[in-house]
């Protein structure tokens, strides 16, 4: 009976992907295809979550074969990230694993599927990444330079050079851009998971408040070390320059998160407003180099100094 239910889901769910693939893949609508990258990977979870990490995996090898006879060969790097990043969230919740585990290990499926991708693009279509990459930006560049040298200005040929130094080195982070992707296309995949499978089966699936999250006491060192590691190896070539400025990028990030979580348990202690939060988050999306710096100092010393005990202490 188990295994008969097994297959029934199984079938119905990959049915539901493969016209959820078909969608994305020809009607090219912007706002509809955003929505679907995201929500692809929910029956993945959803089939994990009922029967676990492996029932998964052979779900799907299952889509994979058919999404790449049903539709084209280019839809299998987007099964292949979506069932990864899917089934890993899914084999997560399967073992009672809370909000925050799950996200972890959601992001290291979506990391190691965009991956797989990049590899995968490679050598099945002969797609160079880095030479794509390296093209837009000198696409970016030139036409940002037009654009300066028609408006004039002293100060134009520095701030062209400015511009060009910062985007060449665009493809050294590339190794962190794809672990910050993998982690937001978790998080909004497992929103969307928790909120549809909540809404079908009751589930009682929920991320903690953001004033509760807690990141360990090693995310410093990790920070600190690759900061070192920055100053060490400055001449931008290299796999240790290379490996600290992406971790440096990743970790600076989690800091951010810590910060905001801060931000808001202190909002809560203090009764402000919810408003002060929120405006918190404004602030650091329309004046970044400013307060996301003052958001990441917050973060280092929430997590390297008991202020939330001594606050709730004080209390």
């Amino acid at each position: 009976m188990k295994n008969t239910k097994q297959i029934t889901e199984g079938a119905l769910l990959t049915g539901i992907y493969l016209v959820m693939l078909l969608i994305l893949l020809f009607l090219p609508i912007p706002i509809i295809g955003t929505f679907l990258m995201f929500a692809l990977p929910i029956p993945f979870v959803i089939y994990s979550y009922h029967f676990g990490f492996r029932p998964g995996l052979v779900m799907l090898v299952g889509a994979t074969v058919l999404a790449s006879v049903v539709a084209t060969v280019f839809s299998f790097p987007v099964t292949l990230l979506s069932g990864l990043g899917g089934v890993s969230l899914g084999g997560a919740m399967y073992n009672k694993r809370n909000a925050y585990e799950t996200w972890i290990s959601g992001s290291l499926g979506f990391i190691g599927g965009l991956v797989a991708v990049y590899v995968l693009t490679q050598l099945l279509f002969g797609l160079n990444w880095m030479e794509e990459i390296q093209r837009a930006i000198d696409q970016s560049i030139s036409m940002t330079e037009d654009v300066l040298t028609s408006i004039g200005g002293e100060e134009t040929e520095a701030t062209v050079q400015m511009i060009r130094e910062q985007m060449e080195s665009l493809p050294d982070y590339l190794p962190g851009i794809l672990a910050v992707t993998g982690i937001v296309m978790a998080l909004i995949s497992q929103w969307l998971s928790y909120k549809l499978l909540n809404r079908l089966e009751k589930a009682g699936l929920f991320f903690p408040p953001v004033r509760e999250m807690r990141l360990p006491v090693s995310i410093l060192w990790y920070y600190f070390i690759a900061m070192i590691l920055n100053l060490i190896f400055m001449d931008g070539e290299g796999i240790w320059y290379m490996a600290a400025v992406n971790v440096s990028l990743l970790t600076g990030m989690l800091l951010i998160f810590q910060g905001f979580s801060f931000i808001f348990f202190y909002s809560r202690e203090k009764q402000w407003p919810k408003a002060v939060p929120i405006m918190a988050i404004i602030l650091s999306v329309l004046l970044p180099q400013l307060f996301l710096y003052l958001v990441r100092i917050l973060g280092i010393i929430d997590i390297g100094f008991p202020l939330r005990d001594k606050v709730e202490k004080k209390k």
